[in-house]
């Protein structure tokens, strides 16, 4: 080596930093899209080591990892014209590197924007109900229509989830008066229920008491028994009923009597 040419040793030199400036390292989850003289070498480099050649290549790495995507709060109308305030999460990741590339400039940023627009559109067609109780299935449509959109350009949608629903106040506090009225509408309702209820165990107790009238003395006792456990002063004087019964027989004999004098 040392009886070299020195413009042949510069030379040497030269070549040797060119090639260890193209080595390039890619990790396992990127993707390098080779760029040769313009243009686009068919299939992605990578992960490991790679050699790009300046100034003849040029390349553009691709994360094959999951984003998350935040879309911005949107204004959207409903179809009973309710406004209200949206906003999602989109999950995507890159499927064709190639497509990710060449097709699209920024594919975040327009798959952000399709989000936006899909996001509006879908949830101006239905009922503000619909938007509280079946958000699950306007996320599935919402997130087939990004995913046809994204397609062309290589971007997969895994998933979209609306992520908090903001009402005007006197919308909410008109949902509030209703979810009262319908707590106190069950209340009244379940109330009656026990008042019925209650009504027919009297009835069919009365019956079975009719059937058997030594009963009725046997629960008068208990009644008794009750009174005296608790500490009063309550005087109770036991009266048959037939005494009673008997009682009755002699005032309503007594009554005609009374009417013929």
């Amino acid at each position: 080596m040392s009886d070299l040419p020195i413009p042949i040793l510069v030379f040497i030199a030269i070549v040797v930093l060119y090639l260890l400036n193209s080595i390039k390292i890619l990790r396992d989850y990127e993707r390098a899209v080779i760029f040769r003289l313009g243009r686009a070498l068919p299939v992605p480099k990578g992960p490991g080591i790679i050699l790009v050649f300046r100034p003849f290549d040029q390349m553009v790495r691709i994360s094959l990892r999951q984003e998350v995507l935040e879309v911005p709060p949107q204004d959207v109308i409903t179809r009973d014209n309710v406004t209200i305030k949206v906003n999602a999460v989109v999950t995507l990741y890159v499927v064709e590197p190639n497509s990710a590339a060449i097709k699209v400039s920024n594919y975040v940023y327009q798959t952000s924007q399709f989000a936006q627009t899909t996001l509006r559109s879908v949830l101006g067609e239905v009922e503000l109900d619909e938007v509280l109780s079946h958000r699950d299935k306007l996320n599935l449509r919402i997130q087939t229509i990004i995913d046809q959109r994204t397609e062309p350009f290589g971007v997969k949608v895994v998933s979209v989830e609306v992520k908090q629903v903001d009402l005007p106040e006197q919308m909410t506090r008109a949902m509030a008066k209703q979810a009262e009225a319908a707590r106190e509408a069950r209340a009244k309702i379940i109330h009656a229920e026990g008042e019925f209820n209650a009504a027919k165990m009297l009835v069919d107790a009365a019956r079975q008491l009719s059937a058997e009238p030594i009963t009725l003395q046997l629960r008068y006792l208990q009644t008794l028994t009750e009174i005296g456990v608790e500490k009063n002063t309550t005087i109770i004087f036991p009266l048959p009923v037939e005494f009673l019964s008997l009682l009755n027989k002699i005032v309503t004999s007594a009554k005609p009597a009374a009417q013929a004098q």
